[in-house]
């Protein structure tokens, strides 16, 4: 699985890890993570994040 970074604030979504606090369970592929998440840190778009 992919790592992805936010354009904007530098955060990594790891996809091992998830983003629990935001409800996506670890093990969430990006392209599986509701169209309508966003950063936890800054709050950017998916649009916002490219793989790393």
């Amino acid at each position: 699985m992919e790592k992805w970074k936010c354009n904007i604030c530098g955060y990594i979504y790891d996809p091992v890890q998830g983003d629990p606090d935001s409800g996506v369970a670890a093990g969430t592929a990006f392209e599986n993570i509701p169209a309508d998440w966003s950063c936890p840190v800054c709050g950017a778009s998916k649009d916002n994040f490219e793989k790393v």
